[in-house]
């Protein structure tokens, strides 16, 4: 909340004390923290490649391996190189998803690159929910594009990502140049 001479957070005492930060309520992300939006018809990996591909915003189908667009982007055209087999550790995977999910995700910093420019990646797998996963039960590497001055001022101060482009849209185009 914002009072009268700048933002304030509620201390232990139920009271606002003032602070430095501006803060951007999303209440709606609660459900998905607390799990209450989370399926609970299991792994939502293994559901997706039952879906069409502009329902489950999957890119692309290779044999063992599926590229799909991240619900909650850090940049646009965050992806993931997913095994459809369900399993958990990197460690875990067979010679020929290792293989696939390499192979997946060269192709995905191409295309990605050709479409939007990306000037670099973050590439990368969570593994654990101690490193941040958020869906630790099944492996998935995350393709991130970066640009210069993609850091603005509005993650950075306002603590809020500027997407120019809805999901499906990202979908289609990077899908049609796949």
């Amino acid at each position: 909340m914002t009072g009268p001479d700048g933002p304030e957070v509620v201390g232990q005492d139920g009271v606002g004390v003032q602070d430095a930060l501006q803060r951007l309520w999303t209440p709606h992300r609660l459900a998905y923290v607390q799990g209450s939006k989370k399926p609970d018809e299991g792994c939502p990996f293994c559901r997706l490649p039952e879906k069409s591909d502009e329902d489950a915003l999957i890119l692309a189908r290779g044999k063992t391996v599926y590229a799909v667009l991240n619900l909650y982007p850090y940049n646009p055209g965050h992806l993931m190189a997913v095994p459809y087999r369900h399993v958990a550790d990197y460690t875990d995977l067979t010679a020929e998803e290792t293989v696939e999910v390499a192979e997946f995700t060269q192709r995905a910093m191409r295309v990605i690159r050709e479409v939007s420019s990306a000037h670099g990646f973050n590439i990368g797998m969570n593994q654990g929910v101690i490193a941040g996963a958020g869906i630790a039960a099944h492996l998935h590497q995350h393709v991130v594009p970066r640009w210069g001055g993609d850091a603005n001022f509005m993650p950075v101060i306002g603590h809020t990502k500027v997407l120019p482009q809805l999901l499906g849209e990202t979908r289609q185009l990077l899908a049609d140049a796949w």
